[in-house]
């Protein structure tokens, strides 16, 4: 018999560094096989194969959490806007419970089961509504015993806070993040005082994931531990940031970006950047440290290859490259094998290589959020004459 893996209060308990996977959603759509737009996760039964492979990748890189693939994994998300429902909510829960657990029994990992903001929640459904969503997931996530649960990409914290009242009830450990930055939650709710919200609500691990930067996120994550601590609670922190350059985003984060989310390539994060995200993070007292949308294997191996010294092991997916740049040595041009040292790659400044590239955008900036009738959703398609509307909008932002 395997040993029994030591479970991620254990972990978090004894100092260790927990370190997440990324972005799924973002990453299986650039390979085809999620679509822009519902950003749904039929690619769990669809396509496994695709999900199993992305899942081993993460792994080798150095991660020990394998998230199930089930962000916007609810019934009311999978028909949202015409979405066409060929497979129940259920279905894809469970084949992403069953992937994710395959590949983490391949090594030390762990399985989390993760929830989401729900458009229920947008169009002003009662607590009552929005819980039984979490529920019939936490259902599947109860019968496939995953090792813990985590409610992520939550703007407003309320709905965080009715996530986590569910969750719980599970008895296992409960994660929540939010998909915030230093402004605060949608109705303006503080870092520090979302946290407490998620504390007292039963979460032992808190903090921020997507919509920011890494170190926009590592600064939120720290407010929130400020407001935790002053209030006398005890809590774990975690971040799981995007890949992507965001210093011009406002308080809804890179969804306002003009560039979301087809244009972002030029902000991406080098594997360089991930060693500085990763330190930063480490240095602010955050033990659970991963990433959200843009990041792939590559940077997960740069966050695992800076916290080596602390972890005591280098990810298998470092058989392949050489630390800061080290494997340039064999290059057959001198002027490449020059960059094989630390100090070329932390100094270095890329550019985007486009003529006239703006450095920052404007964000869009529409201020809705829950409440308004913009963002009351609906089953049916969205309709011509409701796109020429937008259309018709968007020129006056």
């Amino acid at each position: 018999m395997a040993p029994t893996k030591k479970g991620i209060l254990e972990r978090l308990n004894a100092g260790e560094i927990v370190i997440g996977d990324g972005g799924f959603v973002f990453a299986l759509e650039k390979r085809g096989y999620v679509k822009a737009g519902p950003w749904t996760p039929e690619a769990a039964a669809e396509h496994p194969e695709a999900v199993r492979q992305l899942h081993r990748e993460f792994l080798r890189a150095g991660a020990n959490v394998m998230q199930t693939f089930t962000f916007y994994a609810s019934d009311d998300k999978l028909e949202n806007r015409g979405n066409k429902l060929t497979l129940t909510g259920a279905q894809i829960n469970e084949a992403a419970c069953d992937l994710a657990r395959e590949v983490a029994n391949e090594g030390d990992a762990l399985v989390a089961g993760g929830v989401s903001q729900t458009p229920s929640y947008l169009s002003c459904k009662s607590d009552k509504e929005v819980k039984a969503i979490f529920k019939k997931q936490l259902d599947v996530f109860t019968k496939k015993n995953v090792d813990f649960l985590i409610a992520e990409y939550f703007e407003h914290v309320e709905e965080a806070v009715w996530a986590v009242e569910i969750l719980k009830e599970s008895g296992k450990p409960v994660a929540a993040t939010l998909c915030i930055g230093r402004e605060g939650d949608m109705h303006g709710n503080s870092p520090g005082d979302c946290a407490v919200k998620l504390v007292k609500a039963g979460a032992q691990i808190v903090g921020v994931n997507c919509h920011f930067d890494p170190l926009t996120c590592v600064k939120t994550v720290k407010m929130m531990k400020e407001g935790v601590e002053k209030a006398g609670l005890k809590a774990h922190y975690m971040v799981q940031p995007l890949a992507y350059h965001t210093p011009d985003c406002n308080c809804q984060g890179f969804i306002d970006l003009p560039e979301f989310p087809f244009a972002l390539e030029p902000r991406i994060l080098t594997r360089w950047d991930m060693h500085q995200y990763a330190r930063e993070a480490y240095n602010a007292g955050i033990l659970y440290i991963g990433g959200c949308c843009g990041y792939e294997p590559y940077h997960i191996r740069a966050v695992s290859e800076e916290l080596a010294p602390e972890r005591g092991f280098l990810p298998a997916a470092s058989e392949k490259h050489g630390m800061w740049g080290a494997g340039l040595e064999m290059h057959t041009k001198p002027w490449v094998r020059a960059r094989a040292r630390r100090d070329y790659w932390q100094n270095l400044n890329p550019a985007s290589g486009r003529p006239l590239c703006p450095s920052m955008s404007t964000p869009a900036s529409w201020g809705v959020t829950r409440g308004h009738a913009d963002l009351m959703q609906q089953k049916e398609a969205t309709t011509k004459d409701q796109l020429k509307e937008l259309f018709d909008r968007s020129k006056n932002h």
